[in-house]
């Protein structure tokens, strides 16, 4: 499952459970869509506690996801999750796409106030603890 909200610092998105290759693909369709109208400079507050790491043919979908955040004005991003595997996923994925420079990352579960500090970095650039 994913959603994306807009918020007065940009989008936050949430990706939980399994996603499979089509529901990627169907979010990045949906992200270019939402991005066409975006602010010049944006931040990214995305949520993926629940998300167990993707799949083989999901992960293109996601890069090309990061690529267009990125390269639409996302300033800042922040990423929440509770999963070893999933966090090491996703940081290479954001190595590979480019984007690790402007993303930072947070456990859940070793941050009692993830989501206030996962805030400070997206709309002031306060480095996570």
């Amino acid at each position: 499952m994913y959603r994306i909200e807009t918020k007065e610092y940009g989008y936050r998105l949430t990706f939980g459970d399994m996603i499979d290759a089509e529901e990627m693909k169907a979010w990045l369709a949906e992200s270019k869509v939402i991005l066409e109208n975006c602010p010049a400079s944006f931040g990214v507050f995305v949520d993926m506690r629940t998300l167990v790491p993707l799949r083989y043919d999901a992960q293109p979908f996601m890069e090309e996801g990061q690529k267009l955040y990125r390269k639409s004005g996302m300033s800042r991003s922040v990423v929440i999750l509770s999963s070893a595997a999933t966090s090491m996923q996703f940081r290479r994925i954001a190595r590979e796409t480019g984007i690790a420079k402007w993303e930072r990352y947070i456990d859940a579960g070793k941050t009692e106030n993830w989501e206030e500090a996962g805030l400070a970095w997206v709309i002031d650039g306060v480095e996570p603890k």
